[in-house]
């Protein structure tokens, strides 16, 4: 499912606003509702704009995006993710 051709999209987001919401998101220690997200970001953001941002980091496998909240769980560590792969399941 391609949400670019799916969603009738008003305002793309610029590289900028993309990074001030995941800089939020890593920086929140728990789970954060959208509403409280807006109000961390420094600028107003569109809702719709803010939606389409979480989509693609819930696609890039780097939140989870719930209907309790949002929560930032990409992990660059090498070792991490090398340990996943050598992983068995039990």
């Amino acid at each position: 499912m391609n949400l670019y051709k799916k969603a009738n999209i008003i305002h793309y987001p610029s590289l900028r606003t993309m990074l001030m919401v995941e800089r939020a998101l890593k920086e929140a220690d728990t789970l954060i509702g959208r509403e409280e997200l807006k109000r961390r970001l420094p600028v107003k953001i569109m809702h719709q704009t803010l939606n389409l941002i979480l989509k693609y980091l819930e696609e890039k496998g780097m939140i989870i995006d719930s209907h309790k909240g949002i929560l930032w769980i990409y992990n660059p560590s090498p070792v991490l993710r090398k340990a996943i792969e050598n992983a068995r399941e039990i």
